[in-house]
Order: C-alpha cells, then sequence, then structure tokens
C-alpha cells in the first residue's frame, strides 16, 4: 500500500509504503483506542451524568440502560421469591420434624423440662425472629404449616435472617433427635439386661413359691422355675451380662450364675454342661449350658432362679407372659 503525503509549501510529495502486515498493526491499534475511548467516554462521562443527574446527558443514558436495569431487577426478583419460597418449604418439613419429634421424646421417656431446654434459644446463638414470623408459642394454639409464599419480595437481609433462624432450629433438633436416641438406647439396654427371655423352650413344671420338697417330702419354698427337659436341652441366656459363676454347687450341681448389673442375677442350675466360664461376656439368647440332672435334683430339667442383691424373687414376674401360660 503507498500513502502520498502532499503539502502546499513543500516542493515535493512523500510517498509512504506499508506492507500488509503493518497495515493489519496499524489498524488493530487504531481499533484498540476507538474501544478505549469508547469505554472511557461511557464510565467516565455517560455515567457520571446518569448519577450527578446532568440535564441532557442524564435522561439519555437512563433511557439506554432502562431495559437492562428492569431487567437485572426482575431477575434479582424473581430469584429472591424462589429462595424465599423454598425457605417456606423447609420451615414446613421443620414444623413437621418437629411434631415427629415431640412424639419421640415422649416414646424416649424425656422430660418437659428437657424439652424446654432444647427449646430455648440462647441470645448469642440464634436471632431473634422478625416482625413478620411470630414465635413458637402457636404450636400450643394447634398444628400450623404449609410453605411460606410472601405478599411482596423480601429481602437479601431477610431471607439470610430465616436462613440463620432455619439453621439454629435444626441444630436444637438434631441436639433433640440425638437426647432421645440416646435415651431409647438406654432403655433397650435395659430391656436387654433383663431375663424376660425363657432359657429354655419348654413349659413351666414347677413355679416358685411353697410346695411339698420331691426328696424330703416337707413342705419348702421353691426359689424358682422348673423347667422339664430331655437332657441336653440347649440352656440359653434370659438376658445380657457377666459370667460370675461356672461351677459345681451342692444343691444345684453343675450351676451358672450370670450378673446383669443393678444387683439381677440369674442362675441356671442342675445342667449336664456349661458351655462358659466366669468373666465372659454373653449376650441376650447366647448359648451358656445344657440341661441334666446334677445336684439335688430328681430328674432332668432346668431350674432357673433370679435374685435381687441376693434375694429370690418370682421369675415369672420378668418372663414373657407367653412363657408361663405353657405351665403344666
Amino acid at each position: 500500500m503507498h500513502i502520498l503525503i502532499t503539502h502546499g509549501r513543500l516542493a515535493r510529495a512523500r510517498a509512504v509504503h506499508l506492507r500488509p502486515l503493518q497495515l493489519v498493526l496499524f489498524g488493530t491499534a487504531v481499533l484498540f483506542m476507538l474501544l478505549l475511548l469508547s469505554g472511557t467516554v461511557y464510565h467516565v462521562v455517560f455515567l457520571k451524568a446518569a448519577r450527578e443527574g446532568w440535564p441532557v446527558v442524564s435522561p439519555i443514558v437512563r433511557l439506554v440502560v432502562r431495559d437492562e436495569i428492569e431487567q437485572r431487577d426482575r431477575y434479582m426478583r424473581e430469584n429472591l421469591d424462589a429462595m424465599a419460597q423454598k425457605v417456606g418449604e423447609v420451615q414446613a418439613k421443620l414444623v413437621r420434624l418437629e411434631a415427629v419429634g415431640e412424639r419421640v421424646s415422649g416414646l424416649a421417656g424425656l422430660k418437659p423440662e428437657d424439652l424446654r431446654a432444647a427449646d430455648d434459644e440462647p441470645a448469642h446463638t440464634a436471632p431473634r425472629r422478625p416482625a413478620d414470623h411470630p414465635p413458637a408459642k402457636a404450636a400450643a394454639e394447634g398444628g400450623r404449616g404449609g410453605p411460606y409464599v410472601p405478599v411482596h419480595s423480601p429481602s437479601l437481609l431477610q431471607l439470610n435472617r430465616w436462613i440463620a433462624q432455619l439453621d439454629a432450629r435444626s441444630d436444637q433438633r438434631s441436639d433433640l433427635f440425638t437426647l432421645a436416641e440416646s435415651r431409647l438406647s438406654e432403655k433397650r439396654l435395659r430391656k436387654l439386661l433383663v431375663p424376660s427371655m425363657a432359657p429354655v423352650d419348654r413349659p413351666v413344671g414347677s413355679g416358685f413359691g411353697f410346695r411339698d420338697d420331691p426328696i424330703s417330702g416337707r413342705p419348702a419354698l421353691h426359689t424358682g422355675l422348673d423347667f422339664p427337659a430331655d437332657p441336653g436341652t440347649p440352656i440359653h441366656a434370659a438376658a445380657g451380662g457377666v459370667v460370675i459363676s461356672a461351677e459345681t454347687q451342692q444343691a444345684y450341681g453343675l450351676t451358672v450364675e450370670v450378673d446383669h448389673g443393678s444387683g439381677l442375677v440369674t442362675r441356671y442350675g442342675h445342667t449336664s454342661a456349661v458351655l462358659v466360664k466366669a468373666g465372659d461376656l454373653i449376650k441376650r439368647g447366647q448359648l451358656i449350658a445344657r440341661t441334666g440332672n446334677s445336684g439335688r435334683s430328681t430328674g432332668p430339667h432346668l431350674h432357673f432362679e433370679v435374685l435381687l442383691d441376693g434375694a429370690p424373687q418370682n421369675p415369672a414376674r420378668f418372663l414373657d407372659p407367653s412363657v408361663t401360660a405353657k405351665s403344666r
């Protein structure tokens, strides 16, 4: 490309020769300068005119950017409305969860003061409820719930406050469920440690109380339950515990004694074989011995006793009623 530069005062003209690469670089530089100039004019002149309200330029700028601002505002409102509706749905789910938590707490045996302590909101962890959300005392007026659909778009500050409240309430419900689970586990553990399972799958032959002694014929207290069974019948632990004795005793023959805690002990007498030893930790239903005719006995059977702080108790009070209903 050839460019000829002339001037009236010059005696001769000057010629400039541009190669294609130089022409491309020159065009790029001019385009960059135009873009930079237009950006500077827009940000410095038009935006400043819109903020400061210049008489002529400001209305023009507002007309140009009005659609963009309205579109952006509409988008933000729609998103805020969607977030508010989602918060309302979470609130409804939390209300249902709280109702379930109260029922579970009742089953777990939690005291009212425990529930009140869980519902108290510390000032340093939970924010105050906004004016458009009534306190939780409405629970006393009956069940309420459902998604929250606001009449007008909430502000971002309101949404953040509601989300913080939901987070605090969910933490409280989580702690309450953890406490209820702990109490239920304690109940289950206590149940497993109470001798309520029949040690053998046989009906009761002789119950607890006074009877004529089968050997001497004189009236005497029978301190347990007798389960007549063939020799070698499996004997299972009536509850979990620790074996404290597995040896021969004069009256009971080959005997197993299990400590279940809280002063509760079970005794399994007249066995033919013992399958555990002192110090063993056993679980409910575990095979611990087999029936026999050892000790002071007139025939093969299991003599089963329950002792509380060393005093004999009627085992029928601990066993499932279906067991004692099979009495002969």
